[in-house]
């Protein structure tokens, strides 16, 4: 399997970029819109992170402000889950905060490496290039 599936890397990183940012737009979608099963939020702090997870995913998806935008996005999921996880209990599959820390280390994990292709960053790069 490691070397059907080695052979793409790139690919790999960058169809998870974009499926994780657009996850990502989907909960800011339900906090900022109500929509997807989700209720509109209007707390500043909760309008705060809609903000960040909408714009956010979708700039991460796109690979816009990649690094910028994730490292952000990382630092917004540890806050998450220190301020309404941890505080019920210390393992995150207990204080269902599992998905805040796989958020927080994922985008940590993309602020690190970049946009990869298939981004406007790539495409942008390009251009000043030439």
């Amino acid at each position: 399997m490691p070397k059907l599936l080695g052979r793409y890397p790139n690919l790999f990183y960058t169809l998870m970029r974009i499926i994780t940012g657009a996850l990502f737009a989907c909960h800011g979608a339900q906090k900022l819109f109500g929509v997807l099963g989700g209720q509109k939020q209007e707390a500043p702090l909760m309008l705060a992170a809609g903000v960040i997870e909408f714009a956010g995913g979708i700039m991460i998806a796109v690979g816009l402000l990649t690094c910028i935008v994730a490292f952000i996005a990382s630092g917004e999921m540890a806050y998450a889950y220190f301020k309404q996880h941890a505080p019920g209990a210390f393992w995150p599959i207990v204080n269902h905060g599992e998905l805040a820390v796989l958020y927080c280390f994922v985008f940590l994990y993309i602020a690190s490496r970049g946009p990869g292709i298939w981004s406007i960053d790539a495409l942008i790069g390009k251009a000043r290039q030439r």
